[in-house]
């Protein structure tokens, strides 16, 4: 009798383990059909997102962000009269920061690399994420300031954990935390989504709003004024570009003779 009570209740996580992936699975199925379906988002190739970042009381940055098939991103933000970018080909990250001193392209490592492969992700973690080395599990429903919400939690392959906070009527994303290391400390931070349009047949979100979790006020905000779906992007634009040549020594003029 105890044998077959146990066998019973074996079967039964069995089928409630199988019931509870396939939600995680419905839920992103559902997610990936709000924002235009499965078809058209693979059908990006190339995207072009131009707008501008907040970072405080008068503090605005213009800023062009790129992506093309398959993982290729580049960020160009204009600060003070000076132009940053941070790139990455599909293999090597690479960047520019006049700000610091740097005016000449150099690789990324470590942490900054590891954040420029995971940007590049043109279609986001939800998408063939099996195939992506990442892991889906569905908490459950829950609340975002009041709006009824369905919880993904995300393990993505490099060991970063995000739960994915989705809006129970629509399925769009309307809130994502995460934790993440960087410089060897662990740091966890949220990111809200919003102003939903709809653009060349899919709805993209047009205001991220990001920031540590638990910090007062509105932390970096960045609002996109135009997507571009598709638009012609030469691959060179990834690449780091080689480093100017110094200039040639002048040499010190001789003194007269006596």
């Amino acid at each position: 009798m105890k044998r077959k009570t146990f066998a019973c209740l074996f079967l039964a996580g069995l089928i409630g383990s199988a019931a509870w992936a396939q939600t995680a699975d419905e839920i992103i199925a559902k997610n990936l059909e709000a924002k235009g379906g499965l078809e058209k988002l693979k059908a990006v190739k190339t995207m072009r997102i131009s707008g501008k970042m907040m970072m405080g009381p008068g503090m605005e940055a213009p800023m062009v962000i790129e992506t093309a098939r398959p993982n290729k991103m580049r960020v160009e933000f204009t600060f003070q009269g000076m132009t940053g970018v941070q790139a990455y080909d599909g293999t090597t990250g690479w960047m520019v920061m006049p700000f610091m001193g740097k005016k000449d392209p150099e690789p990324m490592s470590g942490d900054d690399l590891k954040m420029a492969e995971d940007q590049a992700d043109i279609d986001g973690p939800l998408v063939d994420y099996k195939e992506k080395g990442h892991q889906v599990e569905y908490l459950g429903k829950g609340e975002v300031e009041g709006t009824p919400v369905h919880k993904l939690k995300v393990t993505k392959k490099n060991g970063d954990v995000a739960t994915l906070f989705l809006d129970a009527d629509s399925y769009l994303e309307i809130k994502a935390e995460g934790k993440t290391k960087m410089r060897g400390q662990e740091i966890e931070g949220e990111t809200t989504f919003g102003d939903y349009k709809e653009v060349g047949g899919l709805v993209l979100a047009h205001s991220i709003q990001s920031k540590m979790k638990g910090a007062p006020g509105p932390g970096q905000t960045i609002t996109f004024e135009k997507i571009e779906i598709n638009p012609e992007i030469p691959v060179s634009r990834f690449d780091m570009p080689a480093k100017a040549p110094a200039a040639p020594e002048t040499p010190a003029p001789k003194p007269p003779q006596q």
